[in-house]
Formats: C-alpha cells, sequence, structure tokens
C-alpha cells in the first residue's frame, strides 16, 4: 500500500518532476534499471553525479558505497518531491546550482576545500531524508 501511495503521489501531486523524469529515463533506456522502494532507479554514466525527478532517480554507474550512499540521498529528494510538489522545482533550480557553480568553485579555493556537499540545505535535507525514510547510510 505504501509502495501504491508513493507512486500515485509522485504521478499526480509531482506530476511535472515525474514527466521531466520520464524523459530522462527514455533517453537512458540503454542503462541498467531496477526498482528501489517504488522509484525507478537508473544506473547513468555519470561517475559522481546522481539525479532526482519525481519517481525517477539516476545514480553513478560504479558499484560500491558511494553508488549507494547516491542512491539513498536521491531517494531522500523523492521524498522532497512528494511533500512539495510543483514547488520541488526550486529545490531543483537551488540542487542544480549549488552542485554545479557554487560547490565546485567553493572546493577550488583554499578557505573551503574540505566543505561536504551536504552543506547545501536541501542536499543536507535530502540526505537526512533518505536515511530516516530507508534506514540505510547516504552520501553526506
Amino acid at each position: 500500500m505504501r509502495r501504491f501511495l508513493y507512486i500515485l503521489i509522485q504521478c499526480t501531486w509531482g506530476l511535472g518532476q515525474t514527466l521531466i523524469g520520464l524523459l530522462f529515463f527514455i533517453i537512458h533506456i540503454t542503462k541498467p534499471h531496477r526498482i528501489y522502494k517504488g522509484a525507478i532507479e537508473t544506473r547513468w554514466n555519470s561517475p559522481y553525479a546522481g539525479l532526482s525527478l519525481g519517481l525517477f532517480i539516476f545514480v553513478p554507474r560504479d558499484e560500491g558505497e558511494y553508488q549507494n550512499g547516491a542512491r539513498v540521498h536521491e531517494y531522500g529528494h523523492t521524498i522532497q518531491s512528494l511533500v512539495l510538489g510543483p514547488l520541488y522545482a526550486l529545490v531543483g533550480v537551488i540542487s542544480v546550482g549549488w552542485g554545479s557553480v557554487i560547490f565546485p568553485i567553493l572546493r577550488g579555493t583554499e578557505k573551503y576545500k574540505d566543505i561536504p556537499y551536504t552543506k547545501c540545505f536541501v542536499e543536507y535535507n535530502a540526505s537526512w531524508l533518505g536515511e530516516k525514510v530507508t534506514g540505510e547510510k547516504a552520501v553526506w
């Protein structure tokens, strides 16, 4: 019943991001897929980047502790999507801005070279939610 509600809410309240996730899924249709706690997980060729769009999560291709933690983190973003629905777009903008622009710039400076990715509040919240909901360890 819980998975049914998860899917139903992602396909209604989270329809916008789920449709974009479906597009990414189709683009990466040849990559390995599996169901992870109701979400459709795709292992794509990015060694570090994860992505969460509604019902779909995309995790690094490499097996191991980082991939498992990234899966839990991205699943945490799906919980944000369940709660925020169409407002999840704000999380997406903040997350992409942080991960693609701000974080790499900060990591390139001496002062912030050790700053964790989860210093950004939406990323911290995704890892926290992922751990609470799955009982597994997320990337921090």
